[in-house]
């Protein structure tokens, strides 16, 4: 066993196939109310990502740096999931495809991957259109290769993946079929259990790097006491879904917040997470930017770790230009 290695982190490539870029304004075609429609053009177009479809080639940019590393991890969302039912959908499928397949071609058997809210579905901003789709989950399984939960042990460090959406089902369940949400149950079942038995598993010199990608799903992982009380073990949580330190510094200015159920689905769902946002901290989360960041900053990067049995591990961000 080494006493050193270099990991890449990456998170929310969001890949869009030609399939998915033939989807002009798909954010907003769907949204029937005028004044919705402006706001949400607007909010896009300024601050969240004016050109969904735009930034490809950030994934190569990230292949060609990443070219020495011993370890890749990609912490979710590998489509725009422009149907908003995630990799149901066909042409969200296709992007996920093409993203992992130039990945797994590159890195082979150091590639590891957690499953985001993007291949699972849920609704979008401002319309009930989309959601949670079991379709979804069993092509991310079967048909790309995605394990809802995987470890992997190096020397002191175990690096850990589980899937935000199983572990935080409660607050997506309203966005599932009716006729799908007794199998959605049982999935968070067998995840939770397996969860558990890792961190029994653990012993007392391990650290822990765990990989989550909507920080939503932490109390819900607190609440396992096999995570409690290996609390003091995990090192980092690297989340994603947040896209930008912007965000996750307003997510914590928030936490605590009352929980908004009279503006729709997305406004709840939010500040459910937001409410219990103070469960984050004793998970030391450290969020790895989309690959593009948000069209306000343009601050989006990837993350390299070096891991050595003898020291904490030390994270550096890097940034990608969009040109």
């Amino acid at each position: 066993m080494r006493d050193h290695y270099k990991l890449f982190v990456i998170s929310d490539p969001h890949y869009a196939s030609a399939a998915e870029q033939a989807r002009c304004d798909y954010c907003n075609r769907v949204i029937s109310n005028p004044l919705r429609r402006i706001a949400v053009r607007a909010f896009r177009h300024l601050i969240w990502m004016r050109d969904p479809f735009g930034h490809n080639h950030l994934l190569d940019t990230f292949l060609s740096a990443a070219s020495n590393a011993d370890l890749v991890v990609a912490n979710g969302d590998y489509s725009c999931d422009s149907a908003f039912i995630g990799v149901a959908d066909d042409a969200a499928f296709q992007s996920a495809q093409e993203c992992l397949g130039k990945l797994r071609v590159q890195f082979r058997d150091k590639f590891h991957a957690t499953i985001g809210d993007h291949e699972l579905g849920k609704k979008t901003l401002a319309v009930d259109a989309g959601g949670l789709r079991i379709a979804g989950y069993h092509r991310a399984t079967e048909s790309l290769g995605l394990k809802p939960f995987w470890r992997l042990d190096l020397g002191n460090y175990v690096l850990i993946g589980v899937t935000s959406t199983l572990l935080a089902l409660s607050v997506f369940e309203s966005e599932a079929l009716p006729e799908e949400v007794k199998e959605w149950r049982e999935l968070r079942a067998q995840h939770v259990d397996e969860i558990a038995r890792a961190f029994r598993r653990l012993e007392s010199h391990q650290r822990v790097l765990l990989f989550c990608h909507d920080p939503t799903a932490l109390p819900y992982l607190a609440e396992l006491p096999e995570v409690r009380e290996k609390l003091p073990q995990i090192e980092r949580t690297i989340i994603g879904h947040l896209h930008s330190n912007l965000l996750l510094l307003k997510s914590r200015l928030l936490c605590g917040m009352p929980v908004i159920n009279f503006l729709g689905h997305t406004p709840r769902r939010i500040t459910r997470a937001l409410r219990q946002g103070r469960h984050w901290k004793p998970f030391n989360t450290l969020l790895c930017p989309s690959l593009a960041g948000i069209q306000l900053l343009k601050d989006g990067g990837y993350y390299t770790v070096e891991l050595d049995a003898q020291k904490p591990a030390r994270f550096e961000k890097h940034r990608l230009s969009w040109k």
